[in-house]
């Protein structure tokens, strides 16, 4: 069949930057409730880490590993085969992934004691807060079922174009969050319980709500227990070595927790609402290019158009610097005020803004980082280079490990901030997995600079400097915010940050970059569109 173009890479990163940053919006709004509601208490640190394991495993395996194997494995059969060796595919990939996921939490639930102990071994010293710990565990952690199988039809959707989908997906879970803390919280004798309901029942809906679209195409899954079939096999071939690849940020974070389990109340919940904020550049523009780059990539791959391929990647790494930077700029400087205008209301005190703002500007450091490694492992990964990553990412967990203890000890004892050596340490790491990366794909000669570079980065360089200046003579000291209500608040902390950006993209536009200057490299695919209907 002649080959059909597919949407372009700007608008479906554009697509799905809309939907992500929806999320974002309720994310915040929910944390806002959040902080209102359960502060930075013990309980609120009990919740917090019961979340953060299905989470923790569900990054792990189902939108790490399993769809750095997956999305090239479906790529190869979709090129090869036709709609039944897809559906037969899907489904056994559905049924193996489903078994083992059913086996592990029944497992989790019998041990949810031990799992706590785990993850956060220095609640063992507070019996009451580790009890708790165990039980939020219990109704918590099936939602990784949910939201892995989830995550499956997401990865079906996104290498059929329809980006809209899953990352609308998460909306839910946030919608799901709010209703249970304003609605049935009251209800219940200790309000972290609402919420860990809240989880379980979110990642029910996510995943109901995926399977019309899945209908559409016709691949709802049928799971099959057949780990034997050459697809599943390949998957699993390509997923173990990716395992450790994909995994090392998320182990980093699972040894930030351990460590902040020992380190004063209200750790755990600095950390997250610090971290919280830097996932919204993160989430709304990395993981947006990361998304729809990696169908791209993988079809390259299999069409052996290695100069797109080159491209693609490029056009990726220019796009997140062109928000990262200045996204890490503005955390660094505007941390108080932006944590005072969410999350200063009810049960969150000024101490606990001031330790949350110490740990966002140490993420904010890393914010770059972090979202190159999203779009620059999707280069090794379409290739089914699994073992690459591995090493690297060995070499970046070891460091990362190494820089907690250096930092966090110090920190800790003298200045009583050690929760921002952990986030210190996690920033530092990325940079050099980042790095290691770049200079991999360098290596073997699939990155290439295209020759923009030069006054891309003088431009960058300007309007990020001309923002940085822009921010710091219009925002107000902190004493102000303080004293400011919820509404004075929200507009002037609109009022800078909008001030701020159009500085930004005013002095890009000075300096000469236009929008054809952002534009995607094209690519086309040999199964025309309609195999599985309009783009979303």
């Amino acid at each position: 069949m002649t080959p059909k173009s597919s949407p372009g890479l700007l608008r479906s990163s554009a697509v799905v930057g809309m939907m992500t940053m929806l999320s974002r919006v309720l994310g915040l709004a929910r944390d806002v409730i959040l902080a209102a509601v359960i502060g930075a208490s013990a309980n609120a640190d009990a919740f917090f880490i019961a979340f953060k394991i299905p989470n923790f495993l569900r990054r792990l395996f189902a939108e790490g590993a399993f769809a750095q194997a997956f999305v090239p494995v479906l790529a190869e059969c979709r090129e090869n085969g036709g709609q039944a060796a897809v559906a037969a595919l899907v489904d056994r990939v559905a049924g193996v992934l489903g078994g083992v996921l059913i086996v592990l939490t029944t497992l989790t639930l019998l041990a949810a004691p031990m799992v706590a102990g785990v993850f956060a071994p220095g609640y063992i010293a507070q019996p009451q807060k580790f009890a708790l710990t165990a039980d939020l565990i219990r109704i918590t952690f099936p939602y990784l079922m949910l939201i892995s199988l989830t995550g499956m039809c997401g990865a079906i959707l996104n290498s059929y174009g329809r980006f809209a989908v899953p990352a609308f997906t998460p909306v839910l879970l946030n919608l799901s969050l709010i209703g249970a803390a304003l609605l049935a919280a009251p209800h219940f004798s200790e309000p972290v319980l609402a919420l860990a309901w809240g989880v379980l029942f979110a990642g029910l809906i996510q995943l109901l709500f995926q399977l019309p679209f899945l209908y559409r195409l016709d691949l709802v899954p049928r799971p099959r227990w057949e780990p034997r079939h050459p697809g599943v096999r390949q998957v699993m071939t390509l997923m173990i070595p990716a395992l450790f690849g994909v995994s090392v940020s998320q182990l980093n974070l699972l040894f930030d927790t351990v460590l902040a389990s020992f380190l004063p109340t209200g750790s755990v919940s600095w950390l997250y609402y610090s971290d919280r904020l830097t996932e919204l550049p993160l989430g709304v523009f990395a993981i947006a290019i990361a998304t729809v780059i990696m169908p791209a990539l993988s079809a390259q791959k299999s069409a052996a158009r290695e100069d797109d391929y080159a491209r693609t990647l490029d056009w990726a790494v220019r796009s997140v610097l062109l928000v990262g930077v200045p996204a890490s700029l503005a955390l660094l400087i505007l941390a108080e005020p932006i944590l005072i205008s969410l999350f200063h209301y009810g049960a969150l005190s000024e101490r606990d803004i001031a330790m949350s703002a110490l740990s966002l500007r140490a993420y904010s450091l890393g914010l770059c980082a972090f979202m190159l490694i999203k779009v620059l492992a999707p280069g090794f990964y379409a290739r089914q280079d699994m073992v690459t990553p591995v090493r690297i990412g060995i070499r970046a967990m070891v460091a990362n490990m190494a820089m907690n203890i250096v930092f966090v000890v110090p920190l800790t004892f003298y200045y009583g901030v050690g929760h921002v050596g952990l986030a210190l340490a996690t920033s530092l790491s990325a940079f050099l997995n980042a790095a290691l990366l770049w200079r991999g794909l360098r290596r073997e000669g699939v990155y290439r600079f295209d020759p923009v570079w030069r006054k891309y980065l003088v431009r960058l360089l300007l309007a990020c400097t001309c923002m940085a200046v822009v921010l710091l003579l219009t925002t107000p000291s902190e004493g102000l915010w303080l004293d400011w209500s919820w509404g004075q608040r929200a507009l002037r902390i609109v009022a800078v940050c909008f001030t701020g950006a159009v500085s930004y993209l005013l002095v890009l536009w000075l300096a000469g970059m236009r929008p054809a200057d952002l534009r995607a490299p094209s690519f086309t695919t040999s199964k025309p569109a309609a195999e599985g209907g309009s783009s979303a």
